[in-house]
């Protein structure tokens, strides 16, 4: 399943009335919206998150184990039961859904590439268990027979070597589709330019969207947030460009504030650069929580 360009109408038609009514999705104001899942057991069911309305993509996070022969996946508590019945809700409504490998330094998890053969491996194993493949190879599917439309690389810890092999690996199995991209790429990279752990795959060209991630310490952000969002634009333009905020505390984050401090301080400009794509959001269970995007 191909990412759907749509081009966002006027932020400056759009949020100024929300803004002031404050009620109502602003998703279709904003571009394309993107939201992990799967960071805290009271977020509530994939299924939920798609059915709001307030997003076009879901990454499903994290994979946290992997590169040594061993593979761990951590939904923060959520039962696997049903998760592939929610994945194919959400494709039916037109939501696209992926697995987000990596994921932060801290809380755990253990990942890198050390050869040639394990990014082979990683990429042969996210295949047949939670992409296009089948369970003939004896590979346990942890959603069953759901097929999630791409992966997203959040490479936070570890060295930087082979990744740029498993991305050329994982889009190469797009020859399976028939003429249609069904394996799609996408990157979550720290908002300073450029990320090491993640410069070697983006060069590859394979990825669709870059989440540059504008919250957070982790984030080592030296530019404000329009000039870091104008570096990863100007470098990847072949890659849509999606400005990360944190829902945590849409009033006490100071990188982002509330959605009229990010209109203000950064989407009114970034909206206008030819490869923006929309707003990455962290994560479900704060913009639930705090309405920063979603209603409910």
């Amino acid at each position: 399943m191909a990412f759907r360009h749509r081009r966002p109408c006027s932020l400056l038609l759009v949020l100024v009335p929300l803004l002031a009514l404050a009620v109502g999705s602003v998703a279709d104001g904003l571009g394309d919206v993107t939201v992990f899942w799967g960071r805290n057991k009271d977020e509530g069911t994939l299924r939920e998150a798609c059915d709001t309305g307030a997003y076009t993509t879901v990454l499903i996070s994290f994979l946290r184990t992997f590169g040594h022969g061993r593979y761990s996946l951590d939904l923060s508590g959520h039962p696997l039961a049903g998760v592939g019945d929610d994945i194919k809700h959400c494709q039916s409504k037109g939501i696209l859904v992926l697995l987000s490998i990596g994921g932060p330094g801290y809380g755990g998890g253990s990942y890198s590439l050390p050869s040639a053969q394990s990014a082979a491996d990683v990429a042969a194993y996210l295949w047949d268990a939670y992409l296009g493949g089948n369970s003939n190879t004896g590979v346990r599917r942890p959603f069953g027979d759901a097929a999630l439309d791409g992966v997203d690389f959040y490479i936070d810890q570890g060295g930087a070597a082979h990744y740029d092999e498993l991305a050329k690996l994982l889009y190469a199995y797009n020859k399976n589709y028939r003429g249609r991209l069904g394996v799609t790429l996408t990157a979550t990279v720290r908002c300073a330019y450029r990320d090491p752990r993640m410069a070697a795959a983006l060069a590859t060209g394979l990825f669709s969207r870059v989440h540059v991630r504008l919250y957070g310490g982790d984030a080592r952000c030296t530019d404000s947030g329009r000039y870091a969002m104008e570096k990863w634009a100007a470098e990847y333009p072949g890659s849509r460009v999606f400005v990360g905020v944190s829902a945590e505390d849409k009033h006490g984050d100071t990188s982002t504030g509330d959605l009229k401090d990010l209109y203000y301080g950064i989407l009114q400009f970034v909206e206008k650069l030819p490869n923006y794509g929309g707003l990455m959001i962290w994560n479900r269970y704060y913009d639930k929580k705090n309405h920063f995007i979603s209603q409910s």
